[in-house]
């Protein structure tokens, strides 16, 4: 299965791989029936995850009917138990929307949800994160997560968040991390083998590390660094499949109300 899912990733552009997804989370569950491992987001038990990405870390990573990664559990949990996300009326900007939340997010009531993406069939906006063709202060909340390791200019990406941001807005800002190194990239490098070779992926321009948190109060926000990984049990963590090494660390990015 890892092979399989390997193969499809590295060969099919991410617009027919988000279309195919939903096909192929139908088609494999009955392959998972079990109750080892729990999915908080659509609350559905199998025996394991499927695995996902690269090498032997990529094994009981994605949730088979929802298709979670840990990111996404653990950002779930965050929203839920650390912010008013599900119960306050938020006008929300949602770049990339991961599938995991997209009719979730929209079937909430009390927000006003929008999604943006330059390619993906399921955004109602083309977007470019460098240049969002929105008006100023226009939203309360910003999701944008596994999206800045891909763009070529970082500082005009944090820049337009921010600016489409309303003081007092904050954003989510999840990139993967590599807790061992500082931030380095080249969007000059195109080869996919070595942008996989330096960067982890074929389609990244950088890899993000340690200082990250600094970039980030570098732009302009404030930033919390929330543990919350940390406070849930060991047995909840293992179940949930919760985060991968440099994702434990949720940072809120907020807007200062004085802007």
């Amino acid at each position: 299965m890892k092979k399989i899912i390997g193969f499809f990733t590295a060969r099919i552009p991410r617009q027919w791989l988000i279309r195919f997804s939903y096909i192929f989370s139908f088609l494999i569950r009955p392959f998972y029936i079990g109750n080892k491992v729990e999915c908080p987001i659509c609350e559905s038990r199998f025996r394991k995850f499927l695995p996902y990405g690269y090498g032997e870390s990529a094994d009981n990573r994605l949730c088979p009917k929802c298709l979670s990664l840990e990111r996404h559990r653990l950002l779930w949990l965050y929203l839920k138990q650390k912010t008013l996300f599900f119960e306050a009326k938020l006008k929300v900007l949602h770049f990339a929307p991961e599938q995991p939340f997209l009719r979730r997010f929209r079937a909430l009531k009390n927000l006003d949800y929008t999604t943006a993406d330059l390619d993906s069939p399921i955004a109602d906006l083309k977007l470019d994160l460098c240049d969002i063709a929105l008006p100023d202060n226009s939203y309360d909340v910003l999701l944008c997560n596994h999206v800045l390791e891909h763009v070529p200019d970082l500082d005009k990406a944090l820049a337009e968040i921010k600016r489409v941001l309303r003081p007092g807005g904050w954003a989510i800002l999840l990139v993967p991390l590599n807790m061992n190194v500082n931030t380095f990239g080249d969007p000059s490098i195109t080869d996919p083998k070595e942008r996989q070779r330096l960067f982890g992926q074929y389609d990244h321009v950088r890899q993000f590390g340690k200082d990250y948190p600094d970039i980030l109060r570098k732009a302009g926000f404030l930033v919390t660094e929330d543990r919350l990984y940390y406070e849930l049990s060991a047995w909840q963590r293992e179940r949930q499949h919760l985060a991968r090494a440099g994702e434990e660390i949720i940072y809120r990015c907020d807007k200062s109300l004085s802007l």
